[in-house]
């Protein structure tokens, strides 16, 4: 049986420490990159192999962390992972990503195989409140795991959050609109269980009472975020009487359908209606009619979401803190909400 490289081989081989073959191999920010790239490379060439379980055992430490989204192939949670990579790679951690597709079970199945693989802590935007996975959630806090929840968040004690002003983005959004002179606004609404949308309604409403516009019920639906979901809603809203002649929606998706739909029915946008999306996407500011959003900042909520795990791991003491960041909303005004009011 052959002999397994060593990492004293490998410092054999470069004339350097032991030690300082570990940090490289660990990332460690005390590495310089050249040194780094130099032992990497070094242990290829030897075919030397990282024992993980056995270095974890030694160090209590896996060097993992969880990161569990609804849906890996939207932008705003791409754009979040990529900032929770860029703050932990250096620090030496390793991100395992996992997607529920907004199914309970797999929000169950995730959390347990994370805690299974011994994450170091669990980066969480839950698919939905239902309590009867809180047992699961509750597991991770009760075997001082740390858990922040990034966007859509559980009200849970001892647990870190890092959200965006879901009520002031849905204020200002509407404002905008009331601003360029619509006053029947319609909202495009999530599930209202979940607490980023019912903020963004509770903003939408309290627009409505600030600018001395009425709350009408029946101009609120709850839709999925996605561009038939809009389409249907805008058949809806043109049946009523009368129609309204904005539109302020939670997704970018919803309100992309919207338009689609409203262009086809000749209605010209946004001389006759408005309409704001939320989120940002790419596709919003690239269309010859360009959609007005609010942005959600995903990469700095990445990196912030990163910045709390780390404060809670490298304090034992802070590990059950319930620290809430709130981020500013931005808007993004564009064509499909910008009407010309002195024409």
């Amino acid at each position: 049986m052959d002999q397994k490289t060593t990492i004293y081989d490998i410092a054999k081989a470069l004339d350097i420490t032991a030690a300082t073959v570990s940090r490289a191999l660990n990332n460690n920010p005390k590495i310089s990159e050249v040194t780094r790239k130099l032992v990497l490379e070094t242990a290829a060439k030897m075919n030397y192999k990282q024992n993980r379980l056995a270095q974890s055992l030694r160090s209590g430490k896996s060097n993992n962390v969880g990161v569990i989204v609804p849906r890996i192939d939207s932008n705003f949670f791409a754009s979040v992972i990529r900032g929770i990579e860029e703050e932990l790679r250096p620090e030496g951690y390793h991100v395992i990503i996992c997607q529920t597709n907004e199914d309970e079970m797999r929000q169950i199945e995730n959390i347990s195989t994370l805690l299974n693989a011994q994450v170091d802590g669990i980066l969480m935007s839950i698919s939905n409140v239902s309590e009867e996975n809180d047992h699961v959630i509750q597991n991770v806090v009760d075997k001082n795991v740390p858990l922040i929840f990034f966007d859509r968040k559980k009200k849970m004690d001892g647990v870190s959050s890092v959200t965006i002003n879901d009520l002031e983005g849905g204020y200002l959004a509407t404002k905008n609109l009331i601003e360029q002179g619509c006053k029947r606004i319609a909202h495009l609404t999530g599930d209202q269980s979940l607490e980023i949308y019912d903020n963004r309604n509770k903003g939408y409403q309290k627009a409505l009472l600030d600018s001395g516009l009425p709350f009408n019920p029946d101009y609120v639906f709850q839709v999925k975020s996605n561009v038939d979901a809009g389409r249907q809603a805008v058949d809806r809203l043109l049946s009523l009487n009368p129609p309204p002649d904005g539109i302020f929606s939670s997704s970018d998706f919803a309100a992309l359908g919207a338009i689609q739909e409203l262009k086809e029915r000749g209605v010209r946008i946004p001389e006759e209606f408005c309409v704001f999306g939320f989120g940002n996407e790419p596709f919003t500011r690239f269309m010859e009619l360009s959609i007005s959003s609010v942005d959600q900042s995903p990469l700095e909520m990445g990196r912030m979401t990163a910045k709390v795990f780390l404060e809670q791991i490298n304090n034992t003491d802070k590990i059950k803190i319930e620290k809430k960041v709130v981020l500013n909303p931005e808007l993004h005004i564009r064509k499909s909400s910008s009407r010309n009011l002195s024409s």
